[in-house]
């Protein structure tokens, strides 16, 4: 061996030994940490599971919403796989410059996979390094550049690890032409275009170059490929929160334990409350132990899973780019929220891990760390992420402003590619600060006392629920006085209490029955026997009152023989249909978009004039020109995206103009999450945010599929219209109601009831 192989040998080998020492002691120290958190079961249909996770890993099905990125990232990424064998091989070539992997060395098709992967991954992380720096805070609009996905993230670890790529790429294409001129001075048969298809024109070069200085380039370049790779082992090994580095090992634990096996993301039910792994109901409750925890309050109360999705969000900002919150100047970001806890739990981890005795020794920034609360009046101040950690100065890792400011729209969900469940660990953080420390936004106590009392947010009677059937030209049947049991009818319809009550959302109710009768589809309605379903309830943490709300609901359900149920709410759709099982109300339910676009293709409704609707004065008015907007409970939580489409489209004369945020990238209309009940004191207003799109389309009519929509696009656009932004002509209305007006061309349009609403 030459002085320069010694040499060589000895850096790289010191190298590896420290990375491996180090990688060993922080995976273990990681999976410690994991194991702190509740137990939570997710090993149920394994086959199922791994072929989400190839599915998703090989089809990078999760990051084909941004297409370009996407593709480079995946050549970056099988880039980094498979040439890792490289890096192996240059271990033995310091000793032997013109050695060779056995077996596959000299395959042909190894050449060309290390050639294409070489050149198309060095393509692919140059994309994404200039992506990262065109999209940097600072050259993104709004304060601060709060609108690049980027904001909050830690650039220097981003950098580092997509330079070291970069570095690692080009060695390896380096050593390909070293390679190729070794072996044409030294005869090789696999010399030629056919081992070397893209490299092999640069080898030429080099083979000029005597066969000694041929040999000292590769063990030069072979080494750097080594301590390169070293450094980085050590470098992420020394951060344990480095999570752009390494989501690259937990993101395929992270997508193989997810909620749903088949790949469905997490949304849609909740996750139901849980002490220790087991479920919390009514029942149990009084069996707990008094020290019992409901809900998160403090970093190791999430389950091991919850842990893991911290560790293993990889600082993207996707979620963070489609949030409704952050888009709105308020404090939240799904992003820097996950980071956050990521870095307590870190933090926290070395108190939780020690024996009791040995707690006291540890440093006073973990004993520090040991009672301090997830949630606060005076949270770490996520609004200026990029301050550094501080577990001293904040009473509580995340202020409470960033907590309540959620919709629960699962943008954040539906947007990340590894999984991670931003929903389910915001509202078990509002669990417990409701059922725990009653410390919840005031407007809610009203909601609560509404609920407990009268069984519908609005606190008004239940004998008011059949209201709005008053004059309809048709009796509407009611169970337990014009039905006793609901196999007599082909479907229950369940009004909700907006629909009841509401009076924008009572004419959705009315077209709807009047929709039905006409098709000749039976139905019947539970009248003062239906209650609120308990989503807002349950969104807001009160899991005991949803409990008591549905389980009154279920049974009443059950006792009346209810199988299909046609709802106009996406949340009551969405409680109905995902939510109710776990207390054992399962049901056939469909959203009324979903039943009438059924009924249209089957020729049992038939529109046959162009939408029209009764404006205050009697008079009708023309659609030509329609714009969705796709209600999140409806879309993204239950992927009905299609149906009210088709309907708007069955309707003669009209044109559907998309909005730029449509389908799973719809921006929520800021009254999900219980948000419906609350002041919007912070930031911009969402409704006014995602009106201001609709209206930019020119469309004349927005129509909608949601009464919480209705009303928070109605009062936008009064507030538009207000200010002269918005035509005077333009107008909020239920799909439902323009297939109505369709359908009924030639009759006179139905009058505003007295004291309802003129907004549409």
């Amino acid at each position: 061996m030459s002085a320069l192989q010694i040499v060589a040998a000895v850096i790289a080998l010191g190298l590896t030994v420290v990375a491996v020492g180090l990688v060993t002691r922080t995976v273990l120290e990681m999976l410690a940490t994991f194991r702190v958190g509740k137990p939570d079961s997710r090993s149920d249909h394994p086959a199922a599971r791994t072929q989400t996770l190839l599915r998703e890993f090989l089809g990078h099905t999760r990051m084909s919403r941004l297409p370009v990125v996407a593709a480079a990232h995946w050549v970056t990424m099988i880039s980094f796989i498979v040439l890792s064998l490289a890096v192996l091989q240059s271990y033995f070539q310091i000793f032997k410059p013109d050695f060779v992997l056995p077996i596959i060395g000299h395959f042909f098709l190894w050449g060309w996979v290390v050639d294409f992967l070489g050149w198309f991954g060095l393509i692919g992380i140059t994309i994404l390094i200039l992506n990262r720096v065109k999209r940097h805070p600072a050259r993104a609009p709004g304060k601060d550049g709060r609108y690049s996905r980027f904001f909050g993230s830690t650039f220097w670890q981003a950098y580092f690890v997509e330079i070291v790529i970069l570095v690692e790429i080009v060695c390896v294409l380096t050593l390909r032409g070293l390679e190729y001129a070794l072996e044409s001075h030294e005869g090789d048969s696999a010399a030629n275009a056919l081992h070397y298809p893209l490299t092999g024109w640069y080898g030429n070069w080099l083979t000029n170059l005597s066969t000694d200085s041929l040999k000292q380039l590769i063990v030069v370049i072979s080494a750097i490929k080594i301590i390169t790779a070293m450094v980085w082992v050590i470098v992420i090994a020394s951060n344990i929160t480095m999570g752009v580095a390494w989501h690259r090992f937990l993101a395929f634990f992270n997508i193989w334990f997810k909620r749903h096996p088949q790949g469905r993301t997490s949304l849609g039910a909740l996750q139901p409350m849980k002490v220790d792994g087991q479920v919390v109901t009514m029942e149990a409750l009084e069996d707990l132990d008094e020290d019992a925890t409901l809900g998160v309050g403090k970093v190791e109360e999430f389950t091991w899973k919850g842990l893991l999705d911290f560790s293993t969000c990889t600082e993207c900002g996707r979620c963070q780019s489609q949030c409704p919150a952050w888009n709105t100047e308020k404090p939240l970001s799904p992003k820097l929220l996950m980071m956050t806890l990521r870095e307590h739990a870190h933090a926290k981890a070395p108190y939780l891990k020690a024996a009791q005795d040995a707690r006291a020794s540890l440093p006073e920034a973990t004993t520090a760390l040991a009672e301090l609360p997830l949630v606060g009046e005076t949270g770490y101040d996520i609004r200026n992420p990029l301050t550094a950690y501080n577990p001293h100065g904040p009473d509580a890792v995340i202020d409470q402003d960033v907590l309540w400011s959620c919709t629960t729209c699962g943008a954040c969900v539906e947007q990340c590619p590894v999984d991670i469940e931003h929903v389910d660990h915001i509202v078990d953080m509002r669990r417990y600060q409701t059922l725990i420390e009653s410390a919840f936004p005031s407007e809610l106590g009203g909601l609560f006392k509404n609920l407990e009392g009268k069984g519908n947010p609005w606190g008004m009677s239940p004998r008011a629920r059949l209201d709005w059937a008053k004059g309809l030209p048709f009796e509407v049947k009611v169970f337990g006085q014009d039905v006793e049991n609901l196999s007599e009818v082909d479907y229950l319809f369940w009004v909700g209490c907006a629909g009841a009550y509401e009076d924008r959302a009572k004419k959705t109710t009315r077209a709807v029955a009047e929709l039905l009768d006409t098709a000749g589809v039976s139905f019947a309605v539970l009248g003062d026997g239906e209650s609120c379903t308990g989503d807002s309830a349950r969104r807001a943490g009160n899991e005991m009152l949803f409990q008591a709300l549905a389980s009154q609901n279920v049974e009443t359900l059950n006792e009346a023989g209810a199988t299909k149920i046609v709802v106009t709410c996406p949340h009551c759709f969405n409680t109905l249909k995902n939510e109710y099982p776990q207390l054992g109300g399962d049901y056939e339910v469909v959203h009324h978009t979903q039943l009438l676009n059924r009924l249209v293709r089957d020729k049992r409704l038939v529109p046959v004039a162009r939408p029209e609707e009764a404006d205050l004065s009697g008079a009708a008015s023309t659609a030509p020109s329609v714009t969705y907007h796709d209600p999140c409970y409806l879309g993204r939580h239950n992927g009905v995206y299609a149906p009210p489409r088709e309907l708007i489209g069955s309707l003669p004369g009209v044109e559907l103009r998309e909005m730029e945020r449509a389908g799973e990238k719809s921006f929520c209309c800021g009254a999900g999450g219980a948000r419906m009940w609350m002041e919007e004191k912070l930031g911009s207003r969402i409704n006014l945010n995602r009106t201001k799109e609709a209206v930019a389309t020119g469309a004349d009519r927005i129509a909608i599929g949601c009464p919480f929509c209705r009303v928070m696009i109605t009062d936008g656009l009064t507030s538009e219209q207000a200010n002269g932004d918005a035509r005077p002509e333009v107008e909020v209305v239920d799909v439902a109601n323009m297939l109505l007006a369709a359908v009924r061309r030639g009759q006179t349009p139905e009058p505003v009831a007295a004291g309802a609403s003129a907004a549409q």
